[in-house]
Formats: structure tokens, sequence, C-alpha cells
């Protein structure tokens, strides 16, 4: 089931994102600060979170929200998937709420930024699966070696 997390689900998220087995504590603790504002800021902060459970327990999480400074284009911040629940739709079913929500919202672009790395070959290819395009890369934008990976998909266009 969709839903939105709340205060309570804030451990449980960044315990899912910390054994993802590519976030680095940096990314957990990014993560968890987007989560302290979603919860506790007017607007949650600019930023959109929802996540996947079965039975209470958490599966995966999408944040996202609106680029700012442009007009209709969005950001894909994070997509997580419980290592146990992966290959099992749970990204699709993400993703396929973010862009329900992003079309009422009138969005025009989303634009998703990723690592060239090896451990995220399979999230490149699932954007790939999933209608994304991609873009751009810039050599060693992360660490020498580690490449920005930029995909775009596009929506209300012929």
């Amino acid at each position: 089931m969709i839903d939105r997390p709340t205060e309570a689900d804030i451990p449980g998220i960044l315990s899912m994102v910390a054994h993802a087995g590519v976030f680095t504590s940096v990314d957990v603790e990014c993560v968890g600060e987007l989560l302290d504002d979603y919860v506790h800021k007017p607007g949650h902060g600019g930023y959109e979170f929802i996540v996947d459970r079965e039975d209470g327990r958490l599966l995966g999480l999408a944040c996202y929200g609106s680029t700012p400074l442009t007009e209709g284009t969005f950001d894909l911040y994070w997509l997580c998937v419980a290592a146990e629940a992966r290959r099992g739709g749970v990204a699709r079913r993400l993703v396929a709420e973010m862009e329900a929500d992003l079309r009422r919202l009138g969005a025009r672009l989303l634009v998703v930024e990723t690592s060239g790395s090896d451990g995220y070959r399979p999230a490149r290819a699932f954007y790939l699966a999933n209608g994304f395009q991609r873009q751009a890369t810039i050599p060693d934008y992360y660490a020498p070696g580690d490449d920005l990976v930029v995909y775009t998909k596009r929506y209300g266009e012929a």
C-alpha cells in the first residue's frame, strides 16, 4: 500500500536506506534531514515523500519535489527499495504513484540524477525500462571514477 510517511516511520526509513547497499552515511543523514523537514515544516519543506508498505513493514520510499526556479520541472531525489523486497514491483508502484501526483501538479519534466558506479547499474536499468531517457553523463562527478548520470521523463507532451 502506498501512503505518506509519519514521524514514527523515520527510524525504519533510515534503517532501510542505510541497509540498501549503495548509500553512504552522508546519504542516510541527508534523507533524515529531508524527512525531518517533511514531517515538521509547513509545506513539507518543499519535499514529498511516499512509502510502500505491506503489513506495516516498509518496503520502499520515494522523495521528490518541484525544482526551484523552473516551470513544471520536478526532481526525483531518492528512490529506495528494501533489499528483501527488490524485484517485487515496489519501485514501479512508487514511481507510478509519484507520476500520478506529478500529473496532478502539472509536471512537464522529471529529472533523476544517479551514480554511474556498478552498484547503481540496477537503478539505471530501471529508469530506462520505465520510460526515462538518459540525457547526460558527467565523468568523475561524485568521485574519481564515479560519474553523474542524468535521466529525464516528459509529461503532457505529444
